[in-house]
């Protein structure tokens, strides 16, 4: 397997993997996300990988426009959801053609980072009614003892591979803070901006923590041999020193704001 060029398409070379491995999201995020919206609203829904939220849309009434950047991953989303309200677009969200002024929501579920943070505000401004919502959901890794000390124990297999962590750290439970939120309320096109938090932590097999990191693009743009190498070292310290299976402790966020 080797590296893909673009970031953005890595996931396309693990879409099997992605589409086994990658938890949904608490169902209590959709019951918010709803009661903020009207029945059977229109949503566009931007990196939908292959339907981990997109399910839970369509469940609740949704009509779904789902911009997918990955054409493997796209395919897979329209093998698991076969719905007349569902229409999966290959593309770019920020330049794919989409209907102005023609949307009840814009929503991403752990995708938006890869938008450029001026289309992160003006796409969905072009494309959302008077009055429409924006809808970001971020999956934050926060710091936990839930985690049994994993995560600092691992540090030093991650930076034999070149992989330490880059970026502030991981935050406490009480102080998750996704930068989308700022983003749109610095912005005065948008109002009402709220951030919702769920705690959402998932637990792995040493196995399925091996997938779960092959499902992650950082993993993807490695070089094969490095990429087999931390496999195998994060596999075999899960299993050797932590039982078999580690918790990633998280938060869920659903970050809102409305569309003056």
């Amino acid at each position: 397997m080797t590296a893909p060029s673009d970031r953005r398409l890595s996931f396309n070379e693990a879409a099997d993997t992605y589409d086994e491995i990658r938890p949904s999201y608490p169902a209590d995020l959709f019951d918010t996300l709803f009661d903020l919206l009207p029945s059977q609203p229109e949503i566009v829904e931007v990196g939908p990988g292959t339907g981990q939220a997109t399910r839970d849309l369509l469940a609740r009434g949704a009509s779904v426009q789902a911009v997918e950047i990955g054409p493997a991953m796209a395919a897979k989303l329209r093998a698991n959801v076969a719905t007349q309200r569902l229409h999966v677009s290959i593309g770019d969200f920020e330049v794919v053609d989409i209907k102005p002024a023609s949307a009840h929501a814009v929503f991403s579920a752990t995708a938006y980072h890869w938008i450029s943070p001026n289309a992160q505000t003006d796409r969905p401004a072009a494309i959302l009614r008077p009055g429409g919502m924006i809808a970001i959901v971020d999956l934050i890794q926060v710091d936990s003892p839930d985690d049994l000390g994993f995560f600092a124990a691992a540090q030093p297999i991650y930076e034999r591979y070149g992989q330490s962590h880059v970026g502030p750290p991981a935050p406490a439970r009480d102080a998750t803070d996704p930068p989308i939120r700022a983003r749109f309320e610095a912005d005065q096109r948008f109002e009402s901006v709220n951030v919702h938090r769920y705690d959402w932590n998932q637990t792995y097999s040493a196995e399925e923590y091996r997938k779960l990191m092959l499902s992650y693009s950082v993993t993807q743009m490695m070089s094969g041999a490095d990429r087999v190498g931390l496999l195998d070292d994060i596999e075999t310290f899960i299993r050797k020193d932590f039982g078999g299976a580690i918790t990633r402790p998280l938060v869920v966020t659903l970050t809102t704001a409305m569309l003056n």
